[in-house]
């Protein structure tokens, strides 16, 4: 499994409408083959930055992510006018929280 998870910055001003279309691809997102999660949430709307979490069955799931089109047209619109910091990482063993 692939978890990624980082932090994206947009404008203050433009918070409301990045929400509004990473819903959007949220939705298409989670329907695709090999997703297991894709979420974002506002960790502070005074500087825009929001927490993105998402998870994926492996890399070719993932690739096939942002390979689709409304992907790579989410990533056009907003290239430029977000930035931030997201990292892939290999997960293994998952298990409940307090599992040992």
């Amino acid at each position: 499994m692939l978890i990624i998870t980082g932090y994206v910055r947009v404008d203050p001003t433009d918070v409301a409408q990045f929400l509004a279309d990473l819903s959007e691809l949220a939705i298409a997102s989670r329907k695709r083959p090999g997703n297991f999660a894709y979420d974002a949430g506002i960790e502070d709307p005074i500087t825009g930055r929001l927490l993105i979490s998402e998870r994926w069955a492996d890399q070719q799931a993932l690739s096939a992510h942002l390979a689709a089109a409304d992907t790579v047209a989410f990533v056009a619109r907003w290239q430029g006018r977000m930035q931030g910091t997201v990292h892939k990482f290999d997960a293994s063993n998952e298990r409940g929280l307090m599992d040992r």
